[in-house]
């Protein structure tokens, strides 16, 4: 406990900075026009669209503008620096790389594109090195616990990625990017459609020389201080078309094909993963009179990459996950009531010799959203029974109450579980051994949280706790443990005023081994994130930064990674109404830092794009 009690000082922090941040966004309000805009709708915390000051959990939304600015990083250090989220990664561009959900494992982060369950069956995690910025529209950051609503995988969190959907007209897109590292990106697309057909067609092709990836201080010697560079082809499509009245049916397609060089010593051999990221689904959906909704999808998923290193084979991992959707949605005098059942299979194969191929889940769910007056509510119920370990039933419950029209604290409590990845469970090599006798890994977060909204201004502070039971650790070897607790404090600022437009995230975390007492690795304690915009005539120029203490790269907690912080800065200039020019330059001071040790991360780098989007 000795612990904790040093932290409650700092655990008050956000409590006080939630006042200081009531009053001047206050005062900023009453400073601007008192302007206000209808409440954009989000999906993923409900799986239907719902209204964001109607949902009670902790959500984030990326949209495209911010998506655009981000040249030169991958989806996890957009997720990182946008999000809150916490990240480490193998290198630069294209290399292995971890998401951590409020201070959860990266197997712990449920990644759906499109509404498809997307990852490695193997590896047991989402895979974001081979995902291109370049297809996605959209981002929505689910915080919390959401195996209730997805199943498997959501002890932290879920992350959706929207990619471009055609919309009505016909809208040319292309745009070109150099700058550091030998970077040179080319994208195009096509959207456009009428009332009752739409599409949307998006190809990109990006090259990185890139630079080293490791540095001496990385294991087995396998340090070569050369370029490890980074190619990547993409290509994504959809289609929507109104068959009928109330009837509609939407294909979508989106693949990545992916060549990563990588150090593998000792020498100056380079090793190379070439990754395949594939996504596809058609459904059709039916509108009733009754303000009624039924939907129907099927889709697939292929993480497939070859590894080419000094053995004489590659190494071959390849996993498909199939996916079977119905859905019905309805509104009652409750609220809206969603029921729906879904059937998720598994396939792996590979070089490895695995005990088993494949797995199989079925699925129920059934969820509740609703407000009356000044109370808001949530409820979902899911049971999933998997051919390899049977039954699990996980539940989410969430209530608010608004107390003024500015004021909204809620609580919540949410269970989930996560299977046992077939590498934990069979794969075997020289530095690694897995435990078929691993057991899915289940979890119990509670939360409350308070928010503050006010005109174009939203605080929200939200206290977490959250205790896995059969907690899977692979140091020093495969094995469930009784417990780890990740409990902490998430504050929130986005706003508005005038010309300006602002977003900050600080979290304060403990995430433990609760066996030994020891740090869970690579979280930090703090992390604070900031970003500032302007728009000044045909210039939009803004800055963001990003602050992370000092944590553990080990779970022996034996090697520390140093603290850092880094800013960015970007800038986009408006020719004209059909052309743009944007600027960017990461890392200014040049910082060198670790999010994984002996694992270099960029330096300093300026890039410039220029953008061709005709107005009609």
């Amino acid at each position: 406990m000795k612990h904790r009690i040093l932290r409650a000082p700092l655990a008050a922090l956000p409590l006080a900075l939630l006042a200081g941040f009531g009053t001047s966004a206050a005062h900023a309000q009453s400073s601007s026009s008192a302007e206000s805009s209808l409440p954009e709708t989000v999906v993923t915390a409900t799986r239907i669209e719902t209204r964001t000051d109607a949902v009670l959990s902790d959500v984030v939304v990326i949209d495209a503008r911010v998506i655009q600015q981000s040249v030169g990083r991958s989806l996890s250090e957009v997720l990182a620096r946008h999000a809150g989220l916490q990240m480490s990664a193998n290198g630069g561009l294209g290399k292995q790389s971890g998401l951590f959900i409020r201070g959860t494992e990266t197997r712990h982060v449920l990644l759906l594109i499109d509404g498809v369950r997307y990852g490695s069956s193997t590896a047991g995690a989402a895979v974001w090195d081979n995902v291109p910025l370049s297809a996605i529209d959209r981002i929505e950051v689910l915080k919390g616990p959401a195996s209730a609503l997805y199943g498997s995988d959501a002890v932290g969190g879920v992350v959706q990625i929207f990619t471009k959907r055609g919309v009505k007209g016909l809208h040319p897109q292309a745009s070109t990017t150099l700058g550091s590292f030998g970077r040179r990106e080319v994208t195009a697309g096509l959207s456009g459609g009428s009332d009752t057909l739409t599409y949307n067609l998006s190809v990109g092709s990006l090259r990185e020389d890139g630079f080293s990836s490791t540095n001496r201080n990385v294991a087995f010697g396998n340090h070569n201080p050369d370029r490890d560079g980074f190619d990547q082809d993409s290509l994504s499509a959809s289609l929507r078309w109104a068959v009928a009245p109330g009837w509609s049916t939407d294909v979508n397609f989106t693949q990545a094909e992916g060549t990563s060089q990588f150090d593998q010593g000792p020498g100056t051999f380079n090793a190379r993963t070439e990754s395949t990221t594939r996504v596809a689904g058609v459904g059709l959906e039916r509108k009733w009179l009754s303000g009624s909704r039924t939907r129907l999808r099927v889709s697939r998923s292929d993480d497939m990459s070859d590894t080419f290193s000094t053995t004489v084979r590659p190494d071959v991992f390849n996993t498909s996950q199939t996916q079977i959707t119905l859905q019905h949605d309805w509104n009652i005098a409750m609220g809206n009531l969603l029921v729906g059942a879904e059937s998720i299979k598994e396939a792996v194969s590979g070089t490895q010799a695995y005990a088993v191929h494949s797995r199989t889940t079925d699925a129920a769910f059934l969820g509740l959203t609703g407000q009356a007056g000044r109370h808001l509510w949530q409820a979902n119920l899911r049971r999933d029974q998997n051919s390899q370990f049977g039954d699990a039933t996980t539940g989410f419950a969430s209530y608010g109450f608004q107390i003024t029209p500015n004021w909204r604290p809620h609580v919540a409590y949410g269970t989930s579980f996560k299977m046992p990845s077939f590498n934990t469970l069979y794969y075997v090599s020289a530095f690694f051994n897995g435990n078929p006798s691993t057991q899915p890994e289940r979890g119990k977060n509670r939360e409350a949280g308070l928010t503050y909204t006010q005109g174009r201004h939203e605080v929200k502070l939200t206290r977490f706790d959250n205790r896995v039971r059969g907690f899977i650790t692979r140091e020093p070897v495969v094995a469930n443990v009784p417990y780890a607790r990740i409990d902490g404090w998430s504050l929130a600022y986005a706003g508005s005023a005038g010309a300006w437009s602002w977003f900050t995230n600080l979290e304060l975390l403990d995430a433990r081994n609760e066996l030994n007492n020891l740090k869970l690795q690579r979280r930090a304690d703090e992390v604070l994130t900031a970003s500032l915009d302007h728009r000044t005539g045909a210039w939009v120029w803004g800055t963001s930064m990003q602050l992370v203490s000092d944590r553990f790269d080990n779970a022996a907690n034996t090697r520390r990674l140093p603290g850092f912080g880094t800013v960015d800065l970007h800038a986009r200039y408006d020719v004209n109404r059909d052309w743009s020019l944007a600027l960017r330059l990461n890392n200014v001071g040049d910082k060198f830092y670790e999010t994984a040790y002996g694992y270099n991360q960029p330096g300093r780098a300026a890039y410039v794009t220029l953008n061709w989007a005709p107005q009609r």
